[in-house]
């Protein structure tokens, strides 16, 4: 039987509304956002389900609204008995991984990516740091570029997503450079994005401290489902190496890619990305577009 994977989306997959009709329609959904707002003391399901967009956006409210909407559409197949053979997370996505995974407990894992949130909005000054998508960049390419533009400065590969594109963060004078500089060297676009820090990045180093010591305070199990995660793009099992991965992956980039040919290599011939949106779903069209994948929640 062919082997299936669940893929849990990151920040930039919110809207407000997403997991109103999950709730609806599934009393196992709505409970498991009662969950959610229980556990961080405040309505996290309203601001899922209604917005303002303005306040669904700041990160820290973006990280537990998507990881509370992912577990929700995990717990429906669940309950529907869909069981995958592995699971992976972009970024934040891997904490709702592990919670399917059974490594994590939901309500730990809220607290914390809401304290993740905090921590990475804190670590550099707005307006100081920048992040860019770019778009069909010659392959090879891309070390120079981030070699020249830095000048003293950080600018990064931040998420390796896809063949065809790639994210870089940093300084924002470094990463407007590397920007004009990916362009000489070929790239179709480069396109600036509306985040609130430089994300997986050098920079992101304080937020990785004040993180690692909350991640050792709280219970990580050994895996029920085996993870594929960010940092090394390796398959894990443990409880040890489940919670240093979320450690390393703070500064360090998200090898979304390199995972995907992991996950093809593991003989997985079918992907769900479990959540909000269809980001995951278009990167891996992107990677292997004879893989199919189809988003739920």
């Amino acid at each position: 039987m062919a082997k299936t994977a669940f893929l849990f989306p990151g920040q930039g997959s919110q809207f407000a509304g997403m997991g109103k009709a999950l709730a609806g329609n599934h009393d196992s959904a709505k409970r498991v956002f009662e969950q959610a707002d229980d556990a961080l003391g405040f309505a996290i399901s309203k601001l899922c389900f209604e917005g303002p967009e303005e306040d669904l956006k700041r990160t820290e409210n973006t990280q537990p609204a998507l990881v509370a909407v992912s577990v929700a559409a995990w717990t429906v197949l669940r309950e529907q008995g869909q069981r995958p053979d592995f699971v992976a997370g972009h970024s934040l996505g891997e904490y709702s991984a592990l919670v399917a995974a059974g490594c994590l407990d939901f309500g730990d894992a809220l607290r914390t990516v809401r304290k993740r949130g905090q921590y990475m909005q804190e670590a550099v000054p707005q307006g100081v740091g920048a992040m860019a998508a770019i778009l069909k960049l010659p392959e090879g390419a891309l070390e120079g570029v981030l070699a020249e533009a830095a000048q003293g400065e950080v600018v990064t590969a931040a998420n390796l997503n896809s063949p065809d594109q790639t994210v870089i963060a940093g300084h924002a004078a470094a990463v407007l450079r590397a920007m004009e500089l990916a362009k000489a060297a070929g790239a179709k676009r480069c396109v600036p994005l509306a985040v609130s820090a430089p994300f997986h990045c050098p920079l992101m180093e304080p937020a990785r401290v004040r993180l690692a010591a909350d991640l050792e305070r709280i219970e990580f199990r050994d895996l029920d489902i085996p993870l594929v995660n960010n940092v090394e793009a390796r398959v894990v099992k443990t409880g040890a190496d489940a919670r240093q991965g979320l450690i390393a992956q703070v500064p360090n980039p998200v090898r979304w890619l390199a995972s995907m040919r992991v996950l093809i290599s593991e003989g997985v011939a079918e992907c769900t990305e479990i959540g909000a949106g269809a980001v995951l779903t278009g990167l891996l069209r992107n990677i292997d577009s004879s893989l199919p994948c189809k988003a739920f929640g």
